[in-house]
């Protein structure tokens, strides 16, 4: 009996571009952490050209994935220095790191905005070596910039995060045909319901609180003002609820006005006098984990038009009820009622009446929980955003 031969496919070495990278934390990062591991187990070559950053090594491997660093991705540093004279050092850096990963494909996160000349010099690099250039676009703006990158660039193919950005972008005039919408994925392994519930440390004082958690960066387009607003009618009537902001630092703040957005949050619960009622802090990874298992809710009320939000698929994966704004790809994921609540644009009503229904119906809370986590399980899996960024990259490729 002769043995059937094993289908073979090609090992693809794919070299992503993108602005930060662990630790600096943001959506995009995040997205990275979650995909470019994916693409190593698949038995395909990722490597990363990024921004510097403090206490990380210029070259470095992250779980198979070979990371450079340099300044002058470092938008932080950027928006400081100024983007005058750099073409040089970046057509440098580009150029090198090309030659070494000599990948198959590039693949660009957000490059179509922030500084002309990087996108630029990325463009004619890759056509220089005849290599498909991919964009992943994880946001849209409303200026010239983004306009004349998005559209001036040779993309071979657009990803977009969210039905709602694939809208931004053919209303901007991209071919519907070169723009494929490819949803996040998240580690639902680590992400997971659990019935253990960890006080320990800075999370002690939680216990025998109803929790009620805030994952997104602090911001006011994150909505984290709307989000207090709310907490001072849901004290009325559950006076133990706490709600928990994930303020942060280490994040790509390219107009800086994090610190500006902080200031005012923290003077809105001071005067609303609720203070003892609300906790910021800057949570790890597994610090994050924990939060999910001990709250009640999860809160995502952005009041701008989100592109698609990572904290939707950490709470679902997690088993807990989201509320969200009806704003961007948000919609996309949550559906109302179902595995959480929609709600209009800085509603603050209309969430403390959300928190306050879960709050008072436990088995409300687990079977929207419940239901979320199977979403989870079956559509935004880290592995099926994987597979689903491999067929782009073979498409414009024309390898099997």
């Amino acid at each position: 009996m002769v043995a059937k031969k094993t289908k073979r496919h090609k090992k693809l070495r794919i070299a992503h571009v993108h602005w930060a990278f662990p630790p600096i934390i943001g959506g995009v990062e995040t997205h990275l952490v979650m995909l470019l591991p994916e693409l190593v187990k698949r038995g395909h070559e990722a490597s990363l050209l990024t921004g510097s950053a403090e206490g990380a090594s210029v070259h470095e491997t992250y779980k198979g994935v070979k990371i450079t660093r340099a300044p002058i991705m470092n938008l932080n540093w950027l928006s400081k220095r100024g983007l005058v004279g750099i073409e040089s050092e970046v057509r440098n850096v580009v150029g090198s790191f090309l030659d070494r990963a000599r990948p198959h494909v590039v693949h660009a996160h957000n490059m179509n905005y922030f500084s002309k000349t990087h996108a630029k010099v990325l463009d004619e690099e890759v056509k220089k070596r005849k290599i498909p250039l991919v964009l992943t676009a994880h946001n849209s703006w409303d200026d010239m910039l983004f306009l004349r990158l998005t559209r001036k660039i040779r993309w071979d193919h657009i990803i977009a995060v969210s039905f709602y950005i694939k809208k931004e972008l053919m209303g901007i005039g991209c071919d519907s045909n070169q723009v494929t919408t490819i949803h996040h994925g998240i580690d639902i392994n680590r992400f997971k319901p659990t019935n253990r519930k960890a006080y320990s440390g800075r999370l002690a004082f939680l216990k025998n609180k109803e929790v009620i958690f805030h994952p997104a960066r602090m911001g006011i387009a994150k909505g984290c003002d709307i989000s207090v607003k709310a907490m001072r009618l849901v004290i009325k009537k559950f006076p133990n609820a706490v709600l928990v902001l994930a303020g942060t630092k280490n994040i790509v703040d390219w107009t800086a006005t994090q610190q500006k957005d902080i200031a005012y949050i923290v003077d809105l619960i001071d005067e609303s006098g609720i203070k003892n009622n609300v906790f910021i802090e800057m949570f790890t990874l597994d610090e994050m984990v924990k939060l999910y298992a001990i709250s009640e809710v999860c809160l995502y009320p952005s009041t701008v038009g989100e592109p698609f939000g990572l904290t939707m698929l950490e709470s679902l994966a997690s088993g807990k009820p989201m509320i969200v704004t009806n704003s961007g790809g948000m919609p996309e994921i949550i559906q109302d009622g179902i595995n959480g609540y929609v709600v209009p644009i800085k509603d603050y009503e209309a969430i403390a009446n959300k928190i306050i229904t879960l709050l008072d119906d436990g088995g409300l809370r687990e079977r929207i929980g419940s239901t979320g986590r199977k979403f989870a399980e079956l559509r935004f899996t880290k592995g099926v955003m994987a597979e689903n960024n491999i067929k782009i990259y073979k498409q414009v490729t024309g390898i099997k």
